[in-house]
């Protein structure tokens, strides 16, 4: 079972006609983009389609959309997520919690920010969403959460597993390149998620390539397993 996720509640202006398309939602708490408002928006209309609910906690930074790092210190970042995870949990307890740009990647190669990612997550009974071999999901497992391995669609791959920086060439996949790398990832045996980026003006296209080439292969979809 793979399940299609996206970052949503941004105020892209894509949500409406992507939120029917997925399985999960990294829902945005209104600190890097959108509003309290919005999230618990978003959050209620994932309840209603039955789309599964995760809180995407990102940096306070919305000139650069939370993809800049800040350099913050680890109980800075556990506070941080704390707070954001909260305005969804307002609404209803999240599943799971995924950082959002550079908060993800800090959390990614730096075990202190991750432990204090894992510690937010496991306050709100959560579990976390991180791309394996890297220390998201290893603080989860010494924490004892729950960790769900997320692949991209729609992002180029380093030769180590990271992803290529937008700024270089390869960094952002057309929707072709978007549905066919779905389709290796869950291959692979290695993700239990697949993610894209809500923000992108061919998210739903996107989405719709993605689900289609998915169900084409006979891949099963639906929400992240929780037991």
């Amino acid at each position: 079972m793979i399940a299609l996720s996206a970052d949503v509640g941004e105020e892209a202006g894509f949500d409406d006609q992507l939120l029917g398309l997925l399985d999960a939602a990294n829902i945005c708490c209104g600190a890097h983009a959108g509003s309290p408002a919005t999230t618990a928006a978003t959050v209620r209309r994932c309840l209603e389609l039955g789309v599964q609910v995760g809180a995407h906690p990102g940096y306070a930074d919305r000139r650069e959309f939370g993809r800049v790092e800040l350099g913050l210190a680890a109980d800075e970042i556990e506070a941080l997520i704390s707070e954001q995870v909260a305005v969804v949990a307002a609404v209803t307890s999240p599943v799971f919690v995924k950082p959002h740009g550079a908060l993800f990647h800090r959390s990614q190669s730096d075990p202190a920010a991750a432990a204090a990612a894992a510690r937010a997550a496991q306050r709100a009974s959560a579990g976390l969403v991180g791309q394996p071999g890297f220390a998201l999901l290893d603080a989860a497992g010494q924490m004892g959460i729950p960790a769900w391995r997320e692949g991209y669609a729609d992002r180029g791959y380093d030769r180590d597993g990271r992803l290529v920086d937008r700024g270089q060439p390869g960094a952002l996949l057309g929707t072709d390149e978007a549905a066919a790398q779905s389709v290796r990832l869950a291959r692979s045996g290695e993700i239990d998620v697949i993610c894209l980026h809500g923000d992108s003006p061919q998210a739903v296209a996107v989405a719709r390539a993605v689900r289609a080439a998915l169900s084409s292969a006979g891949i099963e979809t639906g929400p992240l397993r929780t037991t």
